[in-house]
């Protein structure tokens, strides 16, 4: 335990504390100490009387956890919510959203899709979020000002895309926005080669070679659905996985996001390379892209975060809501009703994501000495009573709207369901006429 000094910032005492570390704790009348951004200590509430914070929390019914980390989303993309619901993922992509993307996307777009979706990830208890997305430096000026976490990866095509003429050129911008943000207490940089099918073998060479020198993560799309994996193995005989194996992309350092489509080779190299898994059950099941095998990857010790994916293919933020989505296809895939319990699913969903995004020396656990990262989230109500399990009150009955305070870093971005930091009301307004415009283009279109 950290010595707690005579004054410290904040003590926040709950009915309940999970934090992941020690796996499958869960503390009754418990309180957190936080100082200068940090965890200094959890200690019992008949031992606070002679502490002096300078603010103590008193939050009754609540449970307090490590904040949610999102292992996979395009926030901009909010903007682009229900846009194109009910379709095949392809037909969704080139008849819809690459389309509408080419027409509308600057950094204003960016700049208010991912302010939308900070608030909304800030109120359901997400503390950090993977991104990935163009204009990837309007995004981590967006997540610096809002005061979350969040890893960026800058998006690579061999095409143009919006703010990169081509794939050269996306890679040097996001090289000169990792040096201006290497010393960012909030914010890192990530490759993100969009997936196997849009990316080159001689791009994704250099992006191996730039991310073994420079220790950077690498994140993509893989093995998002069956047709990508039989027209790979149609053009080359490879499975995409493989592909990736042969050109030195395997290692910790590869966040492969989606992973539908996963054969005993696949088991066996995502092991052999300790590569990071992210999940994206609900924007999996909604565009019917396939089923990730949770269970059989954690039974054979791969990491697996959980994801949201973009709000235009899930279409909520929710990492609750996500968890719960995650934990009752795991059962339902593996057909064991003891796959994913309540202290597994809050693992994925905590320092599982801080490990793949290479952040768990940090976040994802409320342990001394790590960010404090942390929700309360409120099980009173009809519909959370009685509490006989708090973890699984969590994972079966809680949504975004459970969440009453959010720190990150020791700083309250949420307090009593509301964001401390900036007004939702003109975000909101700004949203609307985003919709307006879009509405009125696709109308004049037809």
């Amino acid at each position: 335990m950290f010595q707690i000094p005579n004054e410290f910032d904040l003590l926040i005492s709950a009915r309940w504390i999970a934090p992941v570390v020690p796996a499958g704790q869960l503390l009754t009348d418990h309180a957190l100490a936080i100082h200068q951004g940090n965890i200094l200590a959890i200690v019992p509430q008949s031992a606070c009387g002679d502490l002096r914070p300078r603010e103590w929390r008193e939050l009754g019914n609540h449970l307090l956890i490590p904040g949610l980390v999102n292992a996979h989303g395009h926030a901009a993309m909010s903007l682009l919510r229900g846009l194109a619901d009910d379709l095949p993922l392809m037909t969704w992509l080139q008849e819809h959203i690459w389309p509408a993307e080419g027409r509308w996307v600057d950094e204003q777009f960016v700049r208010i899709g991912t302010e939308l979706a900070v608030a909304e990830m800030l109120l359901g208890g997400t503390t950090c979020f993977a991104d990935m997305y163009f204009y990837p430096a309007v995004a981590a000026q967006v997540a610096q000002e809002r005061g979350i976490r969040a890893q960026i990866a800058f998006p690579v095509v061999d095409s143009p895309i919006p703010g990169a003429r081509d794939a050269n050129d996306a890679i040097s911008q996001g090289l000169r926005l990792h040096d201006e943000l290497r010393h960012s207490a909030l914010v890192s940089i990530a490759f993100g080669p969009h997936a196997p099918y849009t990316v080159g073998d001689d791009t994704l060479t250099r992006i191996r070679t730039l991310a073994d020198e420079l220790d950077l993560p690498v994140h993509m799309h893989v093995h998002e659905t069956a047709t990508e994996v039989d027209q790979a193995l149609q053009q080359d005989g490879r499975r995409p996985l493989q592909r990736l194996r042969d050109l030195g992309l395997l290692s910790p350092r590869l966040q492969a996001v989606h992973m539908t489509q996963v054969d005993d080779n696949d088991l066996e190299l995502l092991q052999a390379f300790d590569v990071q898994v992210i999940h994206c059950p609900e924007s999996n099941l909604k565009l019917a892209s396939g089923f990730c095998p949770t269970q059989r990857l954690l039974e054979a010790g791969i990491n697996v975060a959980l994801g949201t994916d973009g709000a235009a293919s899930n279409n909520d933020l929710d990492m609750l809501g996500e968890l719960r989505t995650a934990a009752l296809l795991a059962k339902g895939v593996s057909g064991q009703p003891t796959a994913l319990d309540a202290h597994a699913a809050l693992h994925m969903a905590t320092l599982a994501g801080a490990k793949a995004l290479g952040l768990s020396e940090r976040i994802g656990s409320l342990e001394p000495g790590k960010a404090a990262d942390l929700i309360a989230v409120e099980l009173e109500g009809p519909g959370r009573q009685p509490v006989y399990h708090a973890l699984s009150q969590l994972l079966y009955t809680c949504s975004a709207s459970q969440v009453s305070d959010v720190w990150v870093a020791g700083r309250e971005r949420v307090r009593d369901r509301q964001l401390t930091h900036f007004e939702l009301e003109p975000l909101l307004a700004q949203a609307r006429d985003w919709a307006q415009r879009i509405q009125q283009g696709d109308t004049q279109d037809a």
